[in-house]
């Protein structure tokens, strides 16, 4: 067993963790993200949470990979709030489901659809998954300063990557193909796997979350016959969740 204020899974403990957290899902894109904190270190690396803690403005930060979907994200959102984090920014890929996302285009999730297992063992199915305003308008404002091409407004949030690049192969296909048919219709930017839990976990717990996605390419784009640009150059998304961070911490 573990000492007390060890966290079991991300085996960090208060005063290991900033106040300001960077989620990413790759532990491998941790340490890249930690490049642009100041004296940036290892805290810890255990299952699929590797974290780094440093500085911006002065501030502790830190970065925390969370691996891939729902449970595991919860999981990070969680025992990091236990060791005092207050705000939380989710830097992802998402691939576009509106024909004007197109590859490299970066998403500023304001809300989450809850196609997800996890988020039902908090709240009930109605309970919304919104990101905070000051969060989202730190993001864009660093998006902005950043000139880069940013879209505001819901994103959905799924638990199985293949339901939506092989659903014809799942024999729910028709009601994952219903569903997508409904995400076109209503405006939906993009598709994911972790923020409606970062948001969900977030409001719950009292924590400020907030994410920005890049654009990897978009299959409706490529179904409709138009261009479709690919890239997996996370730079820029990371640029401006350490901005979004930097701007928060000026303005409080």
């Amino acid at each position: 067993m573990l000492p007390k204020d060890i966290q079991f899974h991300i085996k960090c403990k208060p005063g290991d963790i900033g106040r300001y957290v960077i989620l990413t899902g790759d532990p491998k894109r941790v340490e890249k993200i930690a490049k642009y904190l100041d004296d940036a270190y290892l805290i810890a690396d255990n299952r699929e949470y590797v974290i780094y803690t440093g500085s911006i403005c002065g501030e502790k930060v830190s970065v925390c990979s969370t691996g891939i979907g729902g449970p595991s994200a919860a999981i990070a959102v969680e025992e990091l709030h236990a060791c005092g984090a207050e705000y939380m920014i989710r830097v992802g890929t998402c691939g576009g489901i509106a024909e004007k996302v197109i590859g490299g285009d970066v998403i500023i999730p304001t809300a989450a659809i809850r196609q997800e297992g996890t988020t039902l063992q908090y709240v009930p199915s109605e309970y919304p998954a919104v990101a905070d305003f000051s969060v989202v308008s730190a993001l864009k404002k660093a998006a902005d300063g950043l000139n880069a091409t940013s879209h505001l407004g819901v994103v959905q949030s799924k638990d199985s990557f293949y339901g939506q690049h092989s659903p014809e192969t799942m024999p729910v296909f028709f009601e994952l193909d219903q569903k997508w048919q409904a995400w076109k219709k209503a405006g939906v930017l993009a598709s994911e796997m972790e923020c409606s839990t970062v948001f969900v976990v977030g409001n719950v717990r009292g924590i400020k979350t907030g994410s920005v996605l890049l654009a990897i390419w978009n299959q409706e784009r490529e179904k409709a016959g138009l261009s479709n640009p690919s890239t997996e150059d996370t730079d820029l998304a990371i640029r401006i969740a350490v901005k979004a961070i930097e701007n928060l911490i000026k303005e409080l």
